[in-house]
């Protein structure tokens, strides 16, 4: 019985709702992380936007989910969802509901998963079976070391080729004590790029060429403050 409750539980909050532009946060394994609450709570200021989560395992060390004010989804939400085969499956229902995913923070880990197909989590289950016609941003932080790795760049550029757009990470004095790139972009830079996808429901989708201008000319503005 409690099965089935949390099961509608969980359909019912991605019933989806006319005229929202409805906006998937993903949260992976950085410390970064840690800026969730903030960032879910600038997004759902935006007009017209509803916000979900989806956590990895690691990612839940970070933040303190009582903080954030919209439903996280899980792994075990993933798995208690579905018993048998008329049940739905969460990553599905997921990609079905978001009109943009954004993955902030994007670990080395998982951008490692990533970039070579690998589906372990809810979170890259539905990266794997996200719609490439809808955007897909992605936000790097890892330690300065990790990010001047060779494969890296690869990795980043893998995620590019196949249409998804970075949100670059910035130099600043890291919480190890590191100083140097690696750092999530800043808030107030992701909110900016996301609210420039912000659009009436019978436009198109932007283009991958249109995306990356986006992401620049929201980065050049922050650089510039």
């Amino acid at each position: 019985m409690e099965t089935a409750e949390h099961v509608d539980g969980l359909m019912t909050d991605l019933s989806r709702s006319c005229g929202t532009f409805r906006v998937l946060v993903g949260v992976t394994g950085s410390v970064a992380s840690l800026k969730l609450p903030l960032l879910v709570s600038q997004l759902l200021q935006l007009p017209g936007v509803d916000v979900r989560a989806v956590t990895t395992e690691h990612a839940k060390h970070f933040y303190n989910s009582a903080e954030v004010s919209v439903k996280i989804y899980s792994d075990m939400d993933e798995w208690e969802l579905w018993t048998q085969r008329t049940d739905p499956v969460l990553h599905i229902e997921l990609r079905r509901w978001a009109d943009l995913l954004v993955i902030a923070p994007l670990d080395a880990n998982t951008l490692g998963k990533i970039a070579n197909g690998i589906c372990d989590n809810l979170l890259t289950c539905v990266v794997r079976a996200w719609d490439t016609s809808r955007p897909l941003l992605f936000c790097p932080a890892m330690n300065t070391a990790m990010w001047q790795h060779p494969i890296t760049a690869q990795q980043v550029s893998r995620l590019t080729e196949f249409g998804y757009v970075e949100i670059p990470c910035i130099a600043k004095k890291l919480v190890c004590g590191d100083e140097g790139k690696g750092a999530m972009a800043e808030v107030s830079t992701i909110v900016s790029v996301v609210n420039q996808y912000l659009q009436k429901p019978d436009e198109t989708s932007q283009t991958t060429c249109t995306s990356h201008c986006i992401v620049h000319s929201a980065s050049t503005k922050t650089n510039r403050k």
